[in-house]
């Protein structure tokens, strides 16, 4: 119940509970200190002032039994100078049977244990009588001196102390309270001021409006990381947002040409005095139309659905063998572009990722170098393990066209298609999901102009450290 009661308050309550706890803590502590010391301190001075008169009487009992009740002065007899002064204490003389000898008109209790200091059984002996601390010394010739103060009054300032120290100890208590709300305001100023300020970009959904950071303290460090994940969302939503811009502009063409087509076929099949207008030849050209571009269509869906592909519906990476994974993306491709011959010369080299993402990004290399390899050219695929630099390299080497200087820059870009691309078919989508998914894979990839033409596509992946 207290853990739950402690988890509903709020973070301001709980630094002001703690300071009011601590501070608390620390004045009855202190305060429990302070009080036994002083006990302490009177209780020393009790036992100093007993043993002091116990023994200016016991050293000249005689003298004491005459002295009316005064104690002489501890430097009689040297020549000191200093005379008699009166004796505050309650005391008596014993002799050696435990009978009292001298003339007290408030004797004190006559104990067992000082009967046997009296005749001569121990040295001296402190006892609790009443109110009263009594010591029994042995006195000289025999017998015994009793000597005992009366604590009342120390007992009387001992509870007084003692209702100060416990009122300090609740007025410092209040304080601490109060205090522990001053602090935890000022302190938690910072976290406020931060919290206010994101809720208002979650409001407004303004992520260029950044958060003010003063100070290199716990809450700076915060507000600088709440700074950089409101940069990362924003990249995110700037890059969601190109991503649609740019696939309802890839989209709407094919979609319009799809559409037109259809309307023309349904205008000739409702009204059937029109069809002289649409040849047999025609029709046939018309639907082989619709079906590339329903094609197309279906080409550049998949694709932005794997370059949009969220991290929870991703392979879990494992060990793999990229010369497997290159000769199952050869054998896909080889499949598609009869004419060509691909020439794989592929060592073993085991990297760590997603094999499925792995072979689409070679699949989409591989199906570049055939739509623009001329018939019956040979596409040159090489995969070596690397030297000492932990990576493993794979080149696709074509005989097409080659990619100009000024779009080489570009090609790995979504939807960036080269000026002599645009008449072939494709999405502009293959070279980025390459991009992409080497990024994924901590690797790099690069196309480079081949001699004496075409291009060559450079993929570097990171091997496993121990390897």
């Amino acid at each position: 119940m207290v853990s739950a009661w402690w988890r509903r308050r709020t973070l301001h309550s709980r630094v002001a509970l703690l300071v009011t706890a601590a501070v608390s803590a620390a004045l009855v502590a202190l305060s429990v200190g302070a009080w036994l010391a002083v006990a302490e301190i009177q209780h020393h001075q009790t036992q100093s002032q007993l043993t002091a008169d116990a023994s200016a009487i016991a050293a000249q009992p005689d003298q004491w039994l005459s002295a009316g009740g005064t104690l002489p002065d501890p430097g009689q007899g040297h020549g000191d100078g200093h005379g008699p002064h009166q004796l505050g204490p309650r005391w008596q003389i014993l002799d050696r049977t435990g009978a009292v000898i001298s003339d007290t008109s408030t004797p004190l209790p006559v104990t067992a244990r000082a009967r046997q200091i009296a005749a001569g059984g121990k040295r001296s002996a402190e006892e609790k009588v009443g109110d009263y601390l009594m010591l029994t010394v042995p006195a000289t010739g025999g017998g015994a001196v009793q000597v005992a103060i009366s604590q009342e009054q120390d007992d009387d300032v001992l509870q007084l102390f003692g209702a100060l120290l416990a009122a300090g100890c609740l007025l410092g208590a209040a304080g601490a309270a109060l205090l522990g709300r001053l602090v935890a305001r000022s302190g938690l100023a910072p976290v406020q001021q931060l919290t206010a300020a994101v809720e208002n970009v979650t409001v407004t959904m303004d992520l260029e409006q950044h958060l003010a950071v003063e100070g290199t303290d716990e809450v700076a460090r915060l507000g600088t990381s709440v700074n950089t994940l409101l940069e990362a969302i924003d990249a995110a939503r700037q890059a969601q947002r190109t991503l649609i811009e740019d696939a309802s502009h890839e989209l709407r063409t094919p979609l319009t040409s799809i559409r037109t087509n259809i309307e023309l076929l349904l205008t000739v099949e409702r009204n059937p005095d029109l069809a002289h207008r649409l040849p047999p030849e025609e029709r046939e050209n018309l639907l082989a139309d619709l079906d590339a571009q329903i094609r197309e269509l279906a080409t550049l869906t998949t694709e932005l659905v794997e370059l949009a592909r969220a991290e929870s519906t991703r392979e879990d990476p494992e060990e793999v063998d990229l010369a497997e994974v290159t000769e199952a993306a050869i054998n896909r491709v080889r499949m598609r572009a009869p004419g060509l011959t691909f020439d794989a010369d592929l060592h073993p080299s085991t990297v760590h990722g997603r094999p499925g993402e792995l072979e689409r990004m070679i699949v989409n290399v591989l199906d570049n170098a055939a739509k623009f390899s001329p018939p019956a050219t040979t596409v040159h695929i090489r995969l070596s393990a690397g030297d000492d630099s932990g990576t493993c390299t794979l080149t696709v080497a074509d005989r097409g066209p080659g990619i100009d200087a000024a779009d080489r820059p570009h090609v790995f870009g979504r939807f960036y298609r080269a000026t002599a691309a645009r008449s072939m078919p494709g999405s502009g989508l293959g070279l980025a999901i390459v991009a992409q998914t080497a990024a994924q894979h901590g690797g790099t990839v690069t196309a480079e102009p081949n001699t004496p033409n075409g291009t060559v596509v450079t993929i570097r992946l990171p091997r496993p450290a121990y390897r």
